[in-house]
């Protein structure tokens, strides 16, 4: 039986997360501030009219637009932390993933442009503050549970470092896991307790 044929509904959706995906997109490539309504609707293959159909303004979209993919990148790096079982494998995993990273591809480049834009827009900032703080909470309890002291802390300067290193990259091609890993494991060294994590 063939399936039902997508509902208004459905194609709303669908078309707004063409349109989400296009100013991920052109955010990479172009930078935030040279994106346009007109540039969104085309790469969306979408009416420049269902800009504002779906989305309050242009800055309301690129906004959605890049914390979603910030969301994505956190919720994937945290979750690697999350699931090993020591921070040895913790920093392997995410330095691993890191790797992928060269600082010029586009995800690298939308990260970059989210937290150049944010310094100037208020609601982004508060957007990816709401980010961190979600991440650093949902590790810092895994660090707890794991007996680290001062998980919290622990957790924010570890979310800290891993951002540093997305932002580096591109003028430090040499941060790789290599470099970075065994630098890394002493300044960690000294968060565990006896008996939890070693390193």
């Amino acid at each position: 039986m063939p399936p039902p044929p997508p509902t208004a509904a459905d194609r709303g959706r669908e078309v707004r997360q063409r349109l989400l995906q296009a100013g991920a997109e052109l955010i990479a490539e172009r930078g935030w501030s040279a994106v346009s309504t007109r540039a969104v609707a085309e790469r969306a293959e979408a009416g420049q009219g269902l800009v504002h159909y779906h989305f309050a303004s242009l800055d309301a979209l690129l906004r959605q637009a890049a914390l979603g993919a910030v969301e994505a990148l956190v919720s994937e790096l945290t979750g690697l932390l999350k699931a090993a079982a020591s921070p040895q494998e913790a920093l392997d995993r995410i330095l691993g993933a890191l790797d992928a990273y060269s600082g010029t591809d586009p995800t690298s480049l939308l990260f970059a442009e989210t937290y150049l834009a944010a310094a100037r827009d208020e609601e982004l900032m508060r957007g990816l503050a709401y980010l961190i703080a979600t991440a650093r909470d949902e590790l810092a309890d895994r660090l707890g549970d794991q007996g680290v002291p001062q998980p919290q802390e622990t957790a924010a300067v570890l979310l800290a470092a891993i951002d540093g290193l997305m932002l580096h990259r591109p003028a430090s091609p040499s941060l790789t896991s290599a470099t970075v890993g065994p630098v890394l494991r002493r300044v960690f060294a000294g968060a565990t307790a006896p008996g939890s994590w070693t390193v």
